[in-house]
């Protein structure tokens, strides 16, 4: 694949005098608080190059889930406002920002954006006001909804502003503020988007030998990935419960949590990598907990896989021992690669983070690797287990954190940047 982006960029875009709504990710509020600011940072650069070119910036972004799958009702809250990004951002830049506020439909959330926010437009428009941060896009029915509310919502955010700019590489589902706005503003991508387009190049076209770490919950959402990343790396390493599933399968062994269907669809991603399994490299030394509660003296212990009689029961597999990644073909191959892709926590933790660290002290020893973290609790791991290093890969060209794990994994199983909507209704305005 070229490394040339078809998207738009915003750098090419006349800003002037106009406003600018603005696609984010900032989904780092958790209880009310931000946990790590990373996101938020990410994005000031667009935000800045827009100010830089004379325009005017309304920013919007989800916060969690407030929709019941289950019932489809929407609840408006504290844990779920924009507020404390808000308050982080104007801290951070001085900024005088306004957040509107609707006319709730009970169950519904936010049904319009009513005629209340045109005068804040006005202010934004003169510089009364520096910025607009609209409500959580999630708190608006037409955001998730399909048809006429959806098409409803995504007029009526058009209709604030004369430019569109999706900065929101992690946000990669198909909702309104995502793949709506494009069909009635020009739209471009942002520079953290760009960016992020950019570093997946080396994950597509990567230099070799290229290793590739990925965990998780539930072997199916990983599997199309697993698979795409076993052709094009040396070696794969798997953890969590996926690991969990494949040693199930590969060794007729059982381990508590992990369901039938996940050993079913372990056994059919070996027996589709046919000679391609031979790059799956294993961590052979595995623990095991009587208990998901915590780390507790006598209640945990270490096995070597390989050692595992076929018909072993066993409890709670909770983490790779750091054991796993001072064998020599583990060490070796961290060790000759060119470039490293993880988008894995390989332990519960905080209890069971041995595995983790050792991980992410092995990526960080090989120092001419670029090395490419997955975003989400990849990231939030790293920066709680071992802050030093975090702090450092931030500003180390050997590093790309990634804002959106999901997104990447999503690319990877697309097989190609384009395959994001977001990116392709970028693409087709």
């Amino acid at each position: 694949m070229s490394d040339k982006l078809n998207v738009p960029f915003v750098q090419d875009a006349d800003l002037n005098g106009k406003v600018v709504l603005v696609r984010v990710d900032h989904n780092v509020v958790k209880k009310g608080g931000i946990k790590d600011p990373y996101r938020i940072d990410s994005t000031i650069g667009t935000l800045m190059n827009i100010y830089a070119k004379g325009g005017r910036p309304i920013l919007m972004s989800h916060v969690g889930r407030p929709k019941d799958k289950k019932t489809g009702e929407i609840t408006l809250g504290k844990d779920t406002s924009v507020q404390p990004v808000v308050e982080y951002l104007q801290n951070k830049l001085d900024l005088n920002i306004h957040v509107p506020e609707f006319k709730e439909d009970k169950g519904k959330g936010y049904t319009e954006l009513d005629g209340s926010i045109t005068d804040k437009v006005q202010e934004l428009k003169s510089g009364n006001i520096d910025a607009i941060y609209l409500p959580n896009t999630r708190w608006f029915y037409g955001e998730e909804s399909k048809g006429e509310a959806s098409d409803k919502l995504a007029r009526q955010m058009a209709g604030l502003a004369d430019v569109f700019v999706n900065d929101a590489f992690g946000s990669w589902q198909a909702h309104t503020s995502t793949v709506g706005i494009n069909k009635h503003l020009p739209s471009y991508a942002g520079l953290l988007m760009q960016k992020e387009l950019q570093n997946l190049q080396r994950i597509f076209n990567p230099d070799k030998p290229f290793v590739s770490v990925v965990a998780g919950a539930k072997f199916d959402t990983k599997s199309d990935s697993l698979h795409s990343l076993l052709k094009k790396s040396d070696y794969l390493v798997m953890g969590g419960v996926i690991y969990n599933a494949y040693l199930c399968a590969k060794y007729d062994i059982s381990i508590e949590g992990v369901s039938e269907d996940d050993i079913k669809v372990a056994k059919q991603f070996i027996e589709d990598a046919g000679s391609g399994k031979d790059k799956i490299l294993e961590m052979p030394y595995i623990i095991e907990s009587d208990t998901m509660e915590g780390k507790f003296e006598g209640k945990y212990r270490e096995h070597d896989v390989r050692q595992l009689q076929p018909g072993t029961k066993l409890n709670y597999v909770l983490d790779v021992s750091e054991k796993s990644f001072r064998e020599e073909q583990v060490q070796k191959a961290f060790k000759d690669a060119k470039t490293i892709f993880t988008n894995a926590v390989m332990g519960l933790t905080p209890h069971f983070a041995e595995g983790t660290i050792a991980l992410d002290q092995l990526i960080d020893s090989n120092k001419d690797a670029m090395k490419l973290f997955g975003g989400g609790d990849t990231n939030q791991e790293l920066k709680s287990l071992l802050p030093g290093v975090y702090m450092k890969a931030v500003d180390d060209p050997a590093y790309y954190l990634f804002t959106g794990g999901g997104a990447v994994l999503k690319a990877i199983q697309e097989g190609t940047t384009e395959g994001l909507e977001p990116i392709k209704a970028l693409i087709n305005q």
